[in-house]
């Protein structure tokens, strides 16, 4: 079983090609059933861990929110607040598509930076910031950005940056950008 995970590994074999290998007609070897059997026994130890570990658990789930929250920013980077296709064909659709990755990477960088200059600011102030606090924040949040429009991506000059608003002088919440 080394030498077939090796092989893989190190591209000697496509995946595509193993698998035929560890099958005829449609129905697994022998070595190709010990494999599935193999898998079988990591796939049980996982979920006993996942039942009698809550620090595991509570690991797991912080890892799953970090998914859906990416999720959930590129779903309302690519759809907006109307929730609808833009383009009706499918090279529009393409397009969109193309350029999510791109425009999801530009969110979390800017909400990055502007995280780090608040957790400064704030440090300054002598704000009592701690580890816990930080770990907590996330750079995936949207509230603040007007995704309806046509924007032209150019790059800028992210060395300076806005100042920050007092919490206290707009109390109709966050602007958009």
């Amino acid at each position: 079983m080394l030498r077939v995970a090796g092989s893989l590994s190190l591209g000697e074999v496509r995946g595509y090609d193993l698998i035929r290998m560890l099958s005829r007609e449609g129905r697994p070897t022998g070595l190709g059933d010990a494999f599935a059997q193999y898998g079988r026994i990591f796939k049980s130890l996982h979920v006993l861990q996942v039942i009698a570990d809550g620090d595991y658990r509570r690991m797991l789930t912080a890892q799953l929110n970090i998914s859906k929250g990416r999720h959930t920013l590129a779903r309302r980077i690519f759809f907006g607040h109307r929730g609808e296709l833009r383009q009706h064909y499918r090279q529009g659709m393409e397009d969109q598509l193309g350029a999510l990755g791109p425009a999801l990477n530009a969110v979390v960088l800017w909400n990055s930076l502007y995280i780090d200059t608040t957790v400064k600011t704030l440090m300054e102030k002598k704000f009592p910031v701690t580890d816990e606090m930080i770990a907590r924040m996330s750079p995936l949040q949207f509230e603040h950005i007007n995704f309806l429009g046509r924007y032209a991506f150019t790059q800028p000059d992210i060395t300076t940056l806005r100042s920050l608003r007092e919490p206290d002088t707009s109390a109709a919440g966050p602007e958009p950008w």
